[in-house]
């Protein structure tokens, strides 16, 4: 019992870390974004590459760990609609992340760039963070459902 709460705790937290270090990343890039302060810019987006790795990159890693564990532990078949369906989820979730990364150090460079040479932002940087945004609503989207899907647990088809 005390491994399957241990377990549950990090599971939790781990997903806790991934929601909410995507969701304050998305909220002070784009306040920064919106500021038109280039310095506020470069500074952002080098701490929004920053947490990605320091965060969401080890979270990305220990969701599938920790659920397929928990699953295992509690006696759910992997075959459980419910548990498809958020691994599916999941998974879309994170290729929209993959190219987010990239997307991130882009653009973290781009502001780099036009800070240290004293120009604007290359026009190429909205475009990126447009691309950024667009990949982070299905993202986001499908790690709400997931949450609501282990919370529930919904027998989805027999």
């Amino acid at each position: 019992m005390m491994e399957y709460l241990a377990l549950k705790w990090l599971h939790i937290l781990s997903a806790t870390l991934l929601y909410g270090t995507g969701l304050g990343s998305a909220f002070y890039k784009f306040m920064a974004d919106r500021s038109g302060n280039l310095q506020a810019i470069a500074q952002t987006n080098k701490v929004v590459v920053l947490a990605d790795w320091c965060f969401t990159t080890p979270t990305v890693i220990l969701q599938p760990v920790t659920g397929i564990w928990l699953a295992h532990l509690a006696g759910y078949p992997l075959t459980s609609s419910w548990l498809v369906v958020s691994m599916l989820l999941y998974s879309v979730a994170g290729l929209c992340w993959l190219p987010v990364v990239r997307l991130q150090i882009r653009m973290k460079m781009l502001a780099l760039e036009a800070v240290s040479h004293d120009r604007p932002l290359d026009p190429r940087y909205t475009r990126l963070t447009r691309a950024w945004f667009w990949l982070g609503v299905p993202a986001f989207i499908a790690l709400v459902l997931v949450y609501v899907l282990m919370v529930f647990k919904p027998v989805l088809w027999s």
